[in-house]
């Protein structure tokens, strides 16, 4: 119960980081207007479409919507890299706004079908370079690990809520007036987002990258090759995968199962699918719990099943109001993956690719959505209805539980290390860091126990580590005169990296010391690459020179 308690207080103080953090709290309420307005003009587009070619051409919005997203998906990764993320997301914000208002004039002065398509069409690429960029954005703005995960909850909570108001928003406007006022309501939903991104004011500006040797093409394969190379990414994508594989199907499966096997009728469609999003919503506030939870692979995995298990049950058990109970419990798994999936790889992956990982990400999830729209027909058709929700059910438990080994390897080699991480934090030249480089630092730094009387390193050695005292004392000696102790907290040995010179003293533990040590070319990469930390390392070098 201690245990729990003081879980729960950590994760009530993260979330209430990211509501003091301001930059946080800005890239919330910018996803809360681009979340709501993405949705309530899907239901809009959904509406127009079937009025001007019925049932084939809601299937024609629905291949615009998945298809061209899934090609360019790792090309707005790409973007997210290679430009200001802040930048990119407000770019893709004022082209969608843009974009919906020319189709609202386009529906009223009854222009060409065609032209409304076109415009969908631009809207579902350019939405593809947001989503990467402000996931990528999110561990540069959060100041703790506990509070990137609670940035997440936030997150995925905030789009569970999208899911739920957003159609519900288009359909009341629908009722009340007519599609192009809900174009124009969506177009005000991303121009409020991109006013919120406009406030964000970063400590240090964002720079653009040099393109790489290769060009553009290079560029955007990187994700893909960040993925490959490295087996923990390869299995988070893949069961994110055949997440959305299921989800793709499950959304054709719901309007048959509402009207076919649970005699709810064409309105039970909208019920089942307001359920998912309940769920949602209560799936981010059970999702608090996974703030400060260090073994975020095993409760990725465990989620994946909680989602796919009760469309198992569904098929099983052909019950109304049990599979409003099911399907609310799916939601809410499905929250939870997105929470744990989403900070295993921000964590995992360097953050200069880590946009357009995510896009490969989206990418996925929209081509395997596709496909599993287009493979729930043919299941029902061989099947049935039943039949057909046993299968999808059944996918996620059949690939997960094999993994779990693997996911616990991932547990292994992602765990923060919280000591290092806060001897890091405590120094003025590795404060202005993220905090993925920070956690990436942290990883690398190795413990040394040093007995009393010796010597770490002597005046005129070659410099090769950094060192930070955890315990015990060290005696830093000048030609052979004491210049200064340190004690626990205190750190030496940067000049000689910094000014690539000998070492300028001599340092010996008084007593028994331990230390964390951090090699040259890992201290080097982390401190000049970045302009706050290089500044403040300056400062600290000319000090200590000044005293010697």
């Amino acid at each position: 119960m201690q245990a729990l308690r003081r879980q729960l207080l950590d994760s009530v103080r993260a979330f209430k980081g990211i509501y003091s953090n301001p930059r946080l709290r800005r890239l919330q309420l910018a996803w809360v207007g681009s979340s709501v307005g993405t949705w309530g003009y899907v239901i809009a587009l959904m509406v127009y479409a079937y009025r001007q070619g019925g049932a084939g051409a809601v299937g024609l919005v629905g291949l615009i919507r998945w298809f061209p997203a899934a090609i360019a998906a790792p090309f707005g990764g790409m973007l997210g890299d290679r430009f200001p993320r802040l930048r990119v997301m407000l770019v893709s914000d004022l082209i969608r706004a843009g974009a919906l208002a020319v189709s609202a004039g386009a529906i009223a002065l009854d222009a060409p079908a065609v032209t409304v398509y076109l415009l969908a069409v631009l809207v579902a690429l350019v939405s593809q370079a947001f989503q990467p960029a402000e996931a990528a954005l999110l561990p540069t703005l959060a100041e703790t690990p506990e509070e990137l995960a609670a940035a997440n909850v936030a997150s995925t909570t905030i789009e569970a809520g999208g899911y739920f108001v957003g159609p519900a928003l288009g359909g009341v406007l629908l009722a009340v007036s007519n599609v192009e006022t809900v174009f124009v309501v969506t177009a005000v939903a991303f121009l409020w987002s991109a006013a919120m991104l406009a406030l964000i004011r970063l400590p240090a500006p964002e720079e653009t990258r040099e393109a790489p040797r290769g060009g553009w093409k290079e560029e955007a394969l990187a994700g893909f090759r960040t993925i490959g190379r490295d087996s923990r990414l390869r299995l988070i994508v893949g069961l994110f995968a055949a997440q959305t594989l299921v989800y793709g199907a499950l959304i054709v499966m719901i309007a048959v199962a509402a009207i076919q096997l649970l005699d709810l009728g064409s309105p039970g469609i909208g019920y089942l699918n307001a359920a998912l999003g309940v769920g949602g919503l209560i799936g981010g506030i059970a999702a608090v719990a996974l703030v400060g939870v260090r073994r975020l692979g095993l409760t990725f995995g465990l989620a994946l099943i909680l989602w796919g298990a009760p469309i198992l049950v569904i098929g099983l058990w052909a019950s109304a109001v049990p599979a409003f109970v099911l399907i609310g419990v799916a939601g809410l798994g499905l929250t939870l993956v997105d929470v744990a999936g989403f900070t295993l790889l921000q964590r995992a992956v360097p953050e200069e690719v880590l946009a357009r990982v995510f896009g490969v990400l989206h990418s996925a999830f929209y081509a395997t959505g596709g496909i599993g729209a287009i493979l729930a027909p043919a299941l029902i058709s061989w099947l049935g209805i039943r039949g057909a929700l046993i299968v999808a059910g059944a996918v996620l438990p059949a690939v997960t539980i094999p993994s779990f080994r693997l996911l616990g390897h991932i547990d292994r080699t992602l765990t923060v290390p919280t000591a290092e991480l806060k001897a890091l934090r405590g120094i003025e030249m590795f404060a202005p860091l993220p905090p993925p480089t920070l956690e990436a630092l942290a990883s690398s730094l190795t413990r040394m126990k040093v007995p009393a009387g010796e010597t770490v390193f002597r005046q005129g050695d070659h410099g090769d580590r950094f060192y930070i005292l955890d315990s015990g004392e060290i005696e830093i000696e000048v030609d052979g005169r004491e210049a200064n102790v340190l004690g626990p907290g205190d750190y030496f040995g940067e000049i000689a990296l910094l000014r690539d010179i000998p070492r300028t003293a001599t340092a010996r533990a008084r007593k028994e010391t331990q230390l964390y040590a951090l090699e040259r070319d890992a201290f080097l990469g982390a401190v000049t690459g970045h302009a706050g930390s290089s500044e403040a390392a300056e400062t600290v070098v000319v000090a200590r020179l000044g005293l010697t």
